[in-house]
């Protein structure tokens, strides 16, 4: 006998329900978000390596899409969920994150096999604009390059100061800054109305302070920790 299951959820000041189906995919979510949280924090607790904080600093939103995949099914071959949050009002924080799905593009060497962890960073108030739409194109409709790699790289070079978008990826143990040009990057309603128990854009969850799920704390801290000139230690102590 198939089991039905019906999960009730009072969100907004109104009553919904939501199958199981999208208990099951809340779940999922949220288990990409501690992914996404470790992903970060492991890239900016190297020695060596990781993303230039002066870049972190001056950036409007971060992606991070944990564990990239190879897939058939998709232009191009590759296929990540993952999340997008900007600064909010004051450069005070960061948003409830938005679900992105990116999709085909060309990933360079280091997507061999396996996942990948993907970052990017958008630099720029018009990349963010972009970047919130429904779907849009990298290096297509936002200009985009590799990103440096190392805590003293230089980010003041005319390129680097002239794109929206920049992008690194890990696989393997290897980090490295990778063009993303050529992929797409769409907004994930389906993911969204489970993280958030009722239909919201990404739009509408960056821009007008929509409430962050608990399971978003640690990546929000975490990104709070790392993107201002203080020691992660420090910051997350207050």
């Amino acid at each position: 006998m198939k089991r039905i299951l019906t999960v009730f959820v009072v969100a907004a000041g109104c009553a919904t329900f939501l199958p199981a189906a999208d208990d099951d995919k809340a779940a999922d979510v949220t288990k990409r978000l501690t992914a996404a949280e470790t992903a970060f924090n492991e890239i900016m607790g190297a020695s060596d390596k990781g993303i230039p904080r002066d870049l972190l600093e001056k950036a409007h939103c971060v992606v991070i899409i944990p564990g990239m995949k190879k897939a058939a099914f998709v232009v191009g071959g590759k296929y990540g969920k993952g999340f997008v949050t900007c600064r909010t009002g004051a450069n005070m924080g960061w948003s409830a994150p938005g679900n992105v799905r990116v999709e085909g593009g060309s990933f360079g060497f280091q997507i061999g096999g396996g996942e990948t962890d993907v970052f990017m960073l958008v630099m720029n108030k018009s990349g963010a604009d972009k970047l919130l739409k429904s779907e849009f194109k990298v290096g297509g409709e936002a200009d985009a390059m590799a990103g440096p790699v190392g805590r003293s790289a230089s980010a003041e070079t005319d390129a680097l100061m002239r794109a929206e978008i920049l992008s690194w990826s890990r696989s393997r143990g290897a980090f490295a800054g990778v063009s993303l040009a050529g992929s797409t990057l769409r907004e994930d309603k389906d993911d969204n109305r489970a993280l958030y128990g009722r239909e919201v854009s990404n739009e509408q969850i960056v821009q007008e302070g929509v409430k962050p799920p608990t399971a978003a704390a640690a990546l929000l801290k975490s990104l709070s920790a790392y993107s201002y000139h203080e020691k992660p230690e420090r910051a997350s102590a207050k």
